[in-house]
């Protein structure tokens, strides 16, 4: 994730804010411009905030990567007439992302795939969906950075992307599961119960479970349909992967049941990913989203790791590069690598367990390479 900055004032932004810690003005995310907004309100619409618009702010860094004030000037030209609005979900404390007031749009392009949501009468119910809302605007963020195809309801798609966030029903027996069925994916709200959420992956005996992973998974299952099976790369996928034909419920059952076998590390990034060719697709493509974004932050940052394996060398890296729009796969795992090394060693220093607890095997770097490359094909194929 970038940073960002107020054009007023030129303190760093962070991608949920809705106003400046230093300023007080109020922000909001244009993604149309991929740029963090300072406003001010005009009648019934939110413009450029004059001051903004001026180009009197100064950026605090001007190395690419860094936080950035943006082109004001062509912002404000672009939004002149009809100015903004605030996603309608902003009204409801749960979006920081604009629309262009002339497009009669309600929603941003992050919430126009919500079909349903939560009793928000309910005060929990409205607290986790906020939470909720927040990773998937992050979710959002990547795949529009990618270029993938993100088709809305209500459109000529046969498979348009539609979130449905459900709590479980009073009473009853069965509980709402997370999932993805032909372009629908489901987000249980205990999942942003972060109590809840621990002891599911303690009990269930999984290294890593994050409402923004959830995401990233079944938004894997989404991109099977519409890269794999749909794009025409079936035999590549079986070849590397398995056999997408294999009966889901029986492996399942059989998953949990035995658990994965001993030797899973050697060809796949997570216990889970053993159950079925397509959860081993879903856990390599959610990993894959987890190293693009966290690269990308440790960039904004201006991030170099160097530390020192031996006599013979160094592990180093210098994460100035855009993971969006990396060629080869090399270069990201290049710069992956000692990049967990140092995060794992600072949560140890604060007396915390590794924050990546994975090993990253020459057959799991292949499937890497397979997202990766299907990505960059989709992106070529949208341009």
């Amino acid at each position: 994730m970038r940073l960002f900055q107020c054009q007023c004032c030129g303190q760093v932004l962070h991608f949920e804010n809705t106003k400046c810690l230093r300023c007080g003005r109020h922000v909001g995310y244009l993604p149309e411009r991929g740029q963090m907004l300072a406003v001010e309100p005009e009648g019934s619409v939110w413009r450029i905030a004059a001051d903004a618009a001026s180009g009197e702010a100064k950026p605090n860094d001007d190395r690419e990567g860094h936080a950035e004030s943006g082109d004001n000037a062509d912002a404000q030209a672009d939004i002149d007439g009809p100015g903004l609005r605030f996603c309608a979900n902003w009204e409801r404390s749960a979006c920081n992302w604009m629309v262009p007031a002339g497009e009669g749009e309600a929603f941003c392009l992050a919430c126009c795939h919500n079909r349903t949501v939560p009793n928000l009468s309910d005060g929990v119910n409205h607290a986790r969906w906020q939470k909720i809302e927040v990773a998937k605007r992050r979710l959002v963020y990547t795949l529009l950075r990618f270029g993938l195809p993100l088709p809305q309801p209500g459109g000529e798609h046969p498979e348009p992307l539609v979130f449905d966030f459900l709590a479980d029903a009073p009473g009853a027996t069965g509980r709402v599961l997370t999932g993805h069925s032909d372009g629908v994916i489901t987000i249980s709200l205990t999942e942003a119960d972060d109590a809840t959420r621990e002891k599911m992956r303690t009990d269930m005996g999984e290294a890593y479970r994050t409402l923004l992973g959830h995401f990233r998974h079944e938004v894997g299952h989404y991109y099977w349909d519409i890269l794999v099976r749909d794009g025409g790369h079936l035999e590549a996928f079986r070849a590397l992967f398995g056999d997408d034909t294999e009966d889901y419920s029986a492996a399942l059952g059989r998953h949990y049941a035995n658990g994965a076998r001993a030797d899973w590390q050697e060809a796949h990034v997570s216990a889970y990913a053993t159950m079925h060719a397509w959860e081993d697709w879903a856990e390599t493509w959610a990993h894959y989203l987890h190293m693009v974004d966290t690269l990308e932050t440790a960039a904004a940052f201006g991030l170099r790791v160097e530390p020192e394996l031996d006599e013979d060398g160094e592990l180093s890296a210098e994460l100035d590069f855009d993971p969006h729009k990396v060629r080869r796969i090399r270069r990201l795992l290049a710069a992956w690598m000692p990049l967990t090394v140092a995060l794992n060693a600072l949560n140890r220093s604060m007396g915390q367990s590794d924050i990546y607890p994975f090993i990253l095997a020459p057959a799991v770097l292949e499937k890497l390479g397979f997202v990766h490359d299907l990505i960059a094909q989709s992106r070529g194929a949208q341009a």
